[in-house]
């Protein structure tokens, strides 16, 4: 079998645009920002104090005398082994699987995230978590948003330089390192990376979680004898493998093969006006239990492919985490229920304790 894995200011105005979803909520956009919180990146030769300052502050040790304290070998082995082996005990049975870190994918888990009683596991079958979003396009670095889903952008204190009806990111590089670091850090996410999801959890017609193995093992499935996965169950799973290729659109293809969906007929010709506001349309529970984001949508709608251009991306990612949440009974922004007091910052917020609690979704 295939192995199923992968995968500034809020207008830099001085009146604010309205939110693209709701006029009345900016719950996609996270919390609001103030105009003084970050200013549009600006080509100039000024020099930057900021630098200087590191420079010229002393180091906290003499590095011409540099000595690390004394470790066993085996106290570091125990170390990884144990934390990662709690992980695994811990995430078996959760909320949410996300199955790919692509830009879709880290942006649902990130909103997710904001709710913190809600446990949410990252697969990922590459070691590097991110997808394509390291770079733009045809390998090159800046990254491409259109507005207005450059809110998202301000929300996670990344700098860009502002045109008329998008924005650029300097280096695709600092969105998805920007994210990951603000994600990770949240005490009810876990990301397993080099990790793939190789098949699915199916009960009574519901994906009920996804069936891994380490990404080595699901590609050397042909080189060795029997290699038996593991398992992952989840109240939900968020599919965001991205378009077809040895890693892409596995989720959808895995739902033709079972007979769950009828047909997956690919992504079409490239147009970037409709592509977008097509894949954040049609984000959304494709079959009970699985939610579809991202540019795996393209792929079973035969929506056009958008090209180097990430705030679909994003924002589908983000409707994406609401639907998972309304599944869950959360508050959330899709059906209104999500009022901005609720939108409660996690790194502020002790994690829930873990109850026996089953959620209908």
């Amino acid at each position: 079998m295939a192995a199923m894995a992968t995968a500034l200011t809020s207008s830099l105005s001085p009146t604010p645009k309205p939110s693209f979803l709701d006029q009345k909520s900016s719950s996609f956009n996270g919390t609001p920002v103030t105009s003084s919180r970050l200013q549009p990146l600006k080509s100039s030769a000024n020099h930057n104090p900021s630098i200087s300052m590191s420079l010229n502050t002393p180091q906290p040790y003499d590095l011409k005398s540099f000595k690390f304290e004394p470790i066993r070998e085996s106290v570091v082995s125990r170390e990884m082994t144990r934390r990662y082996m709690t992980d695994m005990i811990t995430y078996a049975d959760t909320d949410v699987v996300v199955v790919g870190a692509g830009s879709a994918g880290l942006s649902c888990a990130y909103e997710l995230s904001k709710n913190p009683s809600v446990r949410v596991a990252i697969i990922e079958q590459s070691v590097s978590p991110g997808g394509g979003a390291w770079l733009g396009g045809q390998l090159f670095s800046a990254m491409v948003v259109r507005k207005p889903a450059h809110r998202f952008l301000d929300e996670l204190g990344i700098e860009y330089d502002e045109q008329d009806n998008f924005v650029v990111i300097k280096h695709a590089a600092l969105f998805t390192s920007t994210i990951m670091s603000k994600l990770l850090a949240r005490p009810n996410v876990k990301l397993f990376n080099a990790v793939a999801a190789e098949d699915l959890i199916v009960k009574g017609g519901r994906v009920a979680g996804v069936v891994t193995n380490w990404a080595l093992v699901s590609m050397n499935h042909d080189t060795q004898s029997c290699m038996d996965p593991n398992v992952m169950e989840s109240k939900v799973v968020v599919s965001s493998c991205g378009h077809d290729g040895p890693f892409g659109a596995t989720g959808v293809k895995r739902l033709k093969s079972i007979g769950m969906i009828d047909s997956v007929p690919g992504m079409k010709a490239l147009d970037m006006n409709s592509a977008e506001d097509a894949i954040v349309r049609l984000t959304r529970e494709i079959v009970p239990g699985m939610i579809v984001t991202g540019m795996e949508v393209a792929e079973i709608d035969g929506a056009p492919r958008m090209g180097p251009t990430f705030g679909a991306m994003m924002i589908s990612g983000q409707k994406a985490a609401h639907l998972a949440l309304k599944a869950l009974g959360q508050p959330n922004a899709i059906d209104g229920t999500l009022r901005d007091e609720e939108c409660v910052q996690p790194e502020l917020v002790l994690a829930s304790a873990e109850t026996g609690e089953i959620v209908d979704a």
